[in-house]
């Protein structure tokens, strides 16, 4: 049986661009590992709360729909990730009064900071 989450696979146009774009909205997301351009499997590994994302170059999702990747956060940490997407002039949606915040990255992969807690 499975014991936890090993990486999450995004395909992505660009993954340095990516990579950028979520260490610039997270500020403990770190990148783990390059794009190295001689490799047959292009791609660039930042983790983020402990899960390693592997950003794969290819073509991204056509059109956003219903999947999203949600991460859990306190009402600090979400209102520092927004002021830092308004500084990088991301959009950003926030719902369910306001307590989640959703944004996209340029391939149409979405993201979820919920509140948690108090």
């Amino acid at each position: 049986m499975p014991q936890a989450l090993s990486h999450i696979a995004l395909i992505v146009a660009h993954p340095t661009r990516t990579a950028d774009l979520l260490t610039g909205v997270f500020p403990d997301a770190r990148i783990v590992r390059g794009e190295d351009p001689q490799d047959a499997h292009p791609e660039v590994i930042v983790e983020i709360g402990g899960l390693e994302f592997a950003l794969i170059r290819g073509n991204g999702p056509a059109s956003r729909n219903g999947d999203h990747i949600a991460f859990a956060v306190s009402k600090e940490e979400q209102l520092a990730c927004a002021a830092r997407m308004d500084a990088l002039a991301l959009d950003y949606q926030m719902a369910r009064e306001d307590t989640a915040l959703y944004f996209s990255d340029y391939d149409n992969h979405v993201f979820e900071l919920e509140v948690v807690g108090s």
